[in-house]
């Protein structure tokens, strides 16, 4: 429901929490969560770049409410989502003596939800964290559903806790902040609901979207939501919330992180559709689509990497199982569906693109 202009979805998991979707919310960010949470000790966890845009103003909303705040800033970029800052922030928790009645706050975009929030599903065993996305990218997909991870050598987000936030503060002001191609990333997950679950918001993207951004973001959180009430840790269908993310986390590791985490995806979504229909597994046409929509919005659809390449970097995703990996693929624009396909034949099938 709509509420002066918030837009507040609740989400039903194993901890019941809402997210709330408005402009001019980060001023109220004390406010918002003193109504979840008694005054307490909260640790503010940022990236640099954010820190310096909103830093500030989310402290003194903290601090004007009641809440002690301390802060942890990292270097921003997916190089810092590491064992090294989540060791920091957890032994600088420790420092600080707090409990499990204090509070973690993520302030940025998916490295610091992923990293904040994992820092708060170890510490004490788990302490409750709020998260504020900053990226188009984070509101969308990684503040959602309580999904928390760092990053090893060996491959994105293969140490990590499901662990829910208690609220989930979205404001979208913030958002005027980002460069284009930070902007696009997001865009890029928002397409995928789109592929997956919504052609009526798939067909969004080939029309003017200025304007639309609160709106397409509230859509792509409930369909997630649904998702996640429905598989919370990941057992069926959640799986199909990694449609592109296979061959997306391959081009990221490879490229050593330099393509971001949507462009990435993108190139991912392509690639799997193409080869999709090359094998007859999806309806006709749907890769053009799938391609054209990208292109508008100015993300890449290709990659120089081989097959064999991105076969190799895949072995190490976290949905290989046994001697088979799990692809998601569309069925048409607005279904998708989970395809086991062995290993060894993991790279004639990528040959495909």
């Amino acid at each position: 429901m709509t509420e002066n202009k918030v837009t507040r979805i609740n989400v039903r998991a194993s901890r019941q929490y809402d997210i709330l979707i408005g402009r001019g919310l980060l001023g109220s960010a004390g406010k918002l969560i003193s109504e979840i949470h008694a005054p307490c000790k909260a640790l503010i966890v940022s990236d640099d770049t954010v820190f310096g845009l909103y830093g500030k103003t989310v402290q003194t909303s903290l601090e004007n409410s009641g809440f002690s705040c301390e802060c942890f800033v990292f270097p921003h970029g997916e190089a810092s989502k590491n064992p090294q800052n989540l060791i920091q922030i957890v032994s600088l928790a420790a420092k600080l003596h707090m409990t499990r009645s204090d509070i973690f706050v993520a302030l940025g975009g998916g490295v610091t939800g992923d990293l904040c929030g994992f820092a708060a599903a170890t510490y004490m065993r788990g302490v409750e964290f709020i998260g504020i996305p900053t990226t188009v990218l984070a509101a969308v997909d990684s503040s959602v559903g309580g999904k928390t991870a760092v990053d090893l050598p060996e491959g994105k987000n293969l140490m990590g806790a499901f662990h829910q936030p208690s609220r989930v503060i979205c404001d979208t002001e913030c958002f005027k902040t980002l460069d284009s191609h930070t902007f696009a990333d997001g865009l890029a997950e928002a397409a995928k609901y789109g592929v997956i679950r919504s052609e009526s918001l798939f067909r969004r993207f080939s029309g003017d979207i200025s304007g639309e951004t609160d709106n397409i973001i509230a859509e792509c959180v409930t369909i997630k939501k649904d998702i996640v009430e429905a598989d919370e840790f990941d057992h069926g269908e959640r799986a199909l919330l990694n449609f592109g993310h296979t061959v997306g986390h391959a081009v990221e590791k490879l490229s050593e992180f330099k393509i971001t985490h949507g462009h990435a995806v993108a190139i991912g979504m392509a690639v799997i559709a193409k080869c999709a229909e090359a094998y007859g597994l999806c309806e006709n046409g749907t890769a053009k689509r799938i391609v054209e929509v990208l292109t508008k919005l100015g993300l890449p659809t290709e990659t120089e990497l081989s097959a064999r390449e991105i076969a190799s970097a895949a072995l190490n995703d976290k949905k290989a199982s046994g001697k088979t990996l799990s692809l998601v693929l569309p069925e048409k624009i607005g279904q998708a569906y989970v395809h086991d396909i062995p290993l060894n034949e993991l790279e004639s099938f990528l040959s495909a693109k």
